[in-house]
C-alpha cells in the first residue's frame, strides 16, 4: 500500500508541473500575439493620423485654387461645403443596409407578425375570457393601457419576456 501512496504523490506532482508549463506556454503566447496587435494598432494609428494631414492639405488646395477667381470666404465656403457632401456620403455608405428599409423590404418591417418578419404572430381578434365576445364597455383594459394601474412589482416575473410597445 505504501508504494502506490508514492505512486499517487508522483502523479500529483507531475500534474501539477504539467499545468505549469501549459500555462507559462499560454501565458507567453498571449504576450507574443498582444505584442503583435499593438503594433498593428499603432501602424494603423498613424496612417489614420497622416490620411487625416493628407486630407487638409488637400482641402486647403481646393481653397487655394478656388480662391484665384473667387473671394477668399467663397472659396473656403464652397470648400467647406464639398468637404461636408463627401462626410455625409461616407457616412451613409458606413450604415448597414439593412438599416436603409427600401419600398421592397418596407413591407417585411411592419409588425403585422408571422414567420419570418421578427414579430410574433398578431391575433385576429382581442382575447376573449371563456369565449365570450365582450361588449361596449366590459371587462377591464389591459394593463399599461391609460387609465389602468400596473401590476405591483412583485407580481413581475423577471424570467419572462419583455415586450416593449
Amino acid at each position: 500500500m505504501d508504494r502506490f501512496d508514492h505512486l499517487e504523490h508522483l502523479d500529483k506532482h507531475l500534474v501539477d508541473e504539467l499545468a505549469q508549463v501549459a500555462r507559462e506556454t499560454v501565458r507567453d503566447e498571449l504576450r507574443e500575439q498582444t505584442r503583435r496587435q499593438r503594433r498593428t494598432a499603432m501602424l494603423y494609428a498613424a496612417s489614420g493620423a497622416v490620411a487625416l494631414y493628407a486630407g487638409a492639405a488637400l482641402a486647403l488646395t481646393v481653397g487655394l485654387a478656388l480662391a484665384i477667381g473667387l473671394p477668399d470666404w467663397a472659396a473656403a465656403l464652397i470648400t467647406a461645403a464639398v468637404l461636408g457632401v463627401v462626410a455625409y456620403a461616407l457616412r451613409n455608405a458606413a450604415r448597414p443596409s439593412a438599416s436603409r428599409p427600401t419600398p421592397d423590404r418596407e413591407a417585411e418591417l411592419t409588425p403585422s407578425g408571422g414567420p419570418g418578419t421578427g414579430y410574433p404572430p398578431v391575433p385576429p381578434a382581442a382575447p376573449t375570457v371563456g369565449g365570450a365576445i365582450p361588449g361596449p364597455g366590459a371587462g377591464a383594459p389591459a394593463p399599461g393601457v391609460a387609465g389602468t394601474p400596473a401590476p405591483p412589482p412583485d407580481a413581475i416575473d423577471p424570467d419572462q419576456p419583455h415586450h416593449r410597445a
